[in-house]
């Protein structure tokens, strides 16, 4: 297990680019499977979480070829359905959670899938129901198998239909939407996820042969094809990481530009920086960050506390309220945090009350957070990242602390993040990997 040694107090300048985007990536590396052409996807970023994943699909016997930084050509032209069916495939499959968008493309071109409780983030329960009731809406049959713990899905035939999701899942929603492409007649998604990367995947479908529309909407529909074919796709930036870089620009910075962020994909992402009093300045398709002394919380146009909350998209995105919940600690004033999506994200503010941050956890989905206006700085801490978006946080933290700081489990952060290390050195951080 690796660790990162953090030298806080250090101030960061100069400019970074955000990886591609590790969802998007999870979702349409999985969509090659639909086809047995060659598919090539570039600004695949380099870590955990996804070069597992592509490892998994040379396992059952995709092509897979790197034709330069960032960028792979995948064909599906034959799988092998015996390893599909191994305790080996399905033990692989359980310890990473992008695995479960495996089972929609499996289920539309071949009929059948094996599904397991997929692996991931410690963060609360994560239901799979969405996915299932799609793919039984779809005319698909699921059958136990006790002694393994997984279940066995399949149908001669998906036949396309109505269905209104029972919440607008983003892997739900992007699952269904490829085991339906290839479904015989047309298929309704009301409550549809609508995320930039689900219409990414949709409009690489569509260049695929699919007949998708009501993309960028909660209402999509698909029409089924006979089959499809190759394409090239470009991830777009991952907005987790532009968040993430604001936040610790913030924290931390003497003037930092994010380059190349897709601003039009950002959603609400920077006005909820802004509500906390972050200066964010636009620059074509950049973001720049300037020094703040000091930056005051806004409060409600009646005066109340502000309240920052996670919601379906074009609400803000629930992965980015650790990293926010870290610059409140710093801001002029008092912000309550409702984390709603998941029960177990909020505990590692715990890390955060035991570096000196006034927060009260009023339960597993509240936080208030009195800022300390810079007037006390952070303290150092040993700690450990119990989740990719946590882990960040806690490494914003700790480069903004007085004194060193330890994070054990890094792990956790290498799944969403690219040699995060290298790069926030390269800026003025210093962090050691042990």
């Amino acid at each position: 297990m690796a660790t990162f040694k953090i030298e806080g107090g250090h101030v960061l300048s100069g400019t970074i680019t955000p990886q591609g985007a590790k969802n998007e990536a999870l979702e349409v590396i999985c969509a090659t499977l639909l086809t047995s052409d060659k598919v090539i996807i570039r600004n695949i970023p380099d870590i955990r979480d996804v070069n597992n994943l592509i490892q998994l699909l040379r396992d059952i016997g995709v092509k897979v070829e790197c034709l330069g930084k960032g960028e792979f050509s995948f064909q599906a032209e034959t799988l092998d359905l015996h390893y599909l069916e191994s305790d080996e495939f399905v033990h692989k499959c359980a310890e990473l959670r992008g695995s479960v968008m495996m089972i929609g493309p499996l289920l539309g071109r071949m009929g059948k899938a094996i599904v397991t409780k997929p692996g991931g983030d410690k963060i609360g329960r994560r239901r799979l129901d969405t996915h299932f009731l799609g793919f039984k809406s779809l005319g698909a049959k699921f059958h136990q198998i006790p002694e393994r713990n997984v279940y066995e899905i399949g149908a001669k035939k998906l036949r396309g239909t109505y269905m209104l999701l029972d919440e607008a899942s983003v892997t739900g929603t992007a699952n269904i939407i490829m085991a339906s492409v290839l479904a015989e007649g047309t298929t309704t998604i009301y409550n549809a996820a609508c995320e930039p990367y689900i219409q990414q995947l949709c409009h690489m479908l569509n260049r695929m042969g699919a007949n998708i529309s009501g993309i960028s909407s909660n209402l999509i529909t698909v029409v089924g094809v006979k089959s499809l074919h190759g394409t090239e796709h470009q991830l777009l930036p991952d907005m987790i990481e532009v968040g993430s870089f604001i936040g610790m620009a913030a924290m931390c910075g003497n003037g930092i530009r994010i380059k190349n962020v897709s601003l039009k994909n950002l959603g609400i992402i920077p006005d909820a920086f802004k509500r906390l009093g972050v200066k964010i300045e636009t620059d074509s398709d950049d973001l720049y960050i300037p020094h703040q002394k000091h930056y005051i919380v806004d409060s409600f146009i009646d005066g109340t506390i502000m309240t920052l909350a996670d919601a379906p998209w074009p609400g803000l995105t629930p992965d980015l309220l650790s990293v926010l919940i870290v610059v409140a600690t710093q801001a002029r004033g008092t912000v309550l945090f409702h984390q709603k999506m998941f029960e177990s994200r909020l505990f590692f503010v715990d890390r955060l009350i035991d570096m000196g941050a006034q927060i009260i956890l009023c339960d597993p989905h509240r936080a208030v957070v009195v800022g300390h206006d810079r007037t006390r700085q952070l303290r150092a801490s040993r700690m450990s990242s119990p989740d990719i978006r946590a882990g960040i946080a806690l490494l914003i933290a700790a480069m903004s602390a007085n004194g060193t700081s330890q994070i054990s489990n890094i792990e956790q952060i290498d799944r969403g993040y690219e040699d995060i290390e290298a790069r926030l050195n390269a800026l003025g951080a210093k962090i050691e990997r042990i």
